[in-house]
């Protein structure tokens, strides 16, 4: 009976090695979007409290917000 087999049969340990290293890969990429989303959370907070304060009718919010830190 006739059963197919590709051309390029990788062996099992290279297959293994390309899950590996696509798996880090994935690791690589996810912390790289948690440290620009946990950048961007930061930036906005920052701006969402300087429009308060300047909403206020303040006019020193950004000096006060530098001493907040």
């Amino acid at each position: 009976m006739y059963r197919y087999r590709p051309l390029l049969d990788e062996p099992e340990e290279e297959t293994a090695a390309n899950r590996q290293t696509s798996s880090l890969q994935a690791v690589a990429i996810i912390l790289v979007l948690l440290i620009v989303s946990l950048f961007l959370v930061h930036r906005l907070h920052r701006t969402s409290a300087i429009e308060d304060c300047l909403m206020a009718g303040r006019l020193n919010c950004d000096a006060q917000l530098s001493i907040r830190r």
